[in-house]
């Protein structure tokens, strides 16, 4: 029986199973031994969170249903990955890179185009042409400087998705009089945290002026996320097809 049940604890304790740190708290099943009659049993006390269906109700459809690369340990992961794009685990982690910075991209146009519609009654689409556009300097000046800020600041978080924690150094940060305001408080890879990152302690707290992240808490903000972040490069896809045809978000809604 105990060997029974070790198999089965290192079964589900797998690295494909256990590669996220909720799926390791989960899935870390203890074993205590019976007092009755001497007969050593052991019962497992927690089993593994059943992964989630981005179909709910329907069982089956091998891989496009449920993907088997898809373990369910990022998160928002529903197994959708009809495509197949996940299954080579590095290309996974760059995918849910690229979704995640997209999505925080989509999040701020979102409300940049609604605000910015609202206050000076500019389609969105229109503000870099309308003489009427508040702007202290000329488009070229506008994406020269963009080119250059937003590449160096890109070029930095690659370097930083291959090396991990490699910007956080001095010299990679000259503004700054100590790089531990960019290092990644964490420890998880597009979530850095810290003072610089976290100003308002939303997934951690200060203690004797140093950052502590709350992994709990830290795990649900995850999740609200990219479920944001996702409805935000849908929205603004909708506002790319409004665009074409003469409307803006704000027209569509009667306002």
């Amino acid at each position: 029986m105990a060997a029974t049940s070790g198999a089965v604890l290192n079964g589900l304790c797998s690295s494909f199973l256990c590669s996220g740190k909720r799926s390791q708290a989960l899935l870390g099943a203890k074993v205590s031994p019976s007092p009755a009659g001497g007969a050593r049993k052991f019962a497992v006390v927690a089993a593994a969170a059943s992964k989630k269906s981005w179909i709910p109700a329907v069982k089956g459809g091998g891989n496009f249903i449920d993907p088997e690369w898809l373990d369910g340990s990022l998160p928002g992961d529903y197994g959708f990955d009809p495509l197949g794009l996940g299954k080579d685990p590095a290309f996974l982690k760059w995918y849910r890179e690229a979704e995640l910075i997209h999505g925080r991209w989509a999040m701020a146009a979102v409300v940049g185009i609604f605000v910015g519609q609202a206050w000076s009654g500019i389609p969105w689409f229109e503000a870099g042409a309308d003489p009427g556009a508040i702007a202290p300097f000329s488009f070229g000046t506008l994406l020269g400087t963009q080119l250059i800020l937003m590449g160096w600041v890109e070029s930095k978080r690659w370097v930083d998705f291959f090396n991990p924690q490699s910007q956080s150094v001095e010299w990679a940060t000259p503004w700054s009089k100590t790089a531990e305001n960019f290092a990644n408080a964490t420890g998880e890879q597009g979530y850095p945290g810290g003072k610089f990152f976290d100003p308002l302690s939303l997934a951690g707290t200060i203690q004797n002026g140093v950052y502590v992240p709350d992994f709990d808490k830290l795990e649900r903000l995850k999740l609200a996320e990219i479920k944001h972040a996702r409805i935000a490069m849908l929205a603004m896809l909708i506002f790319y097809f409004e665009a074409g045809q003469g409307k803006t978000p704000l027209g569509a809604l009667g306002l």
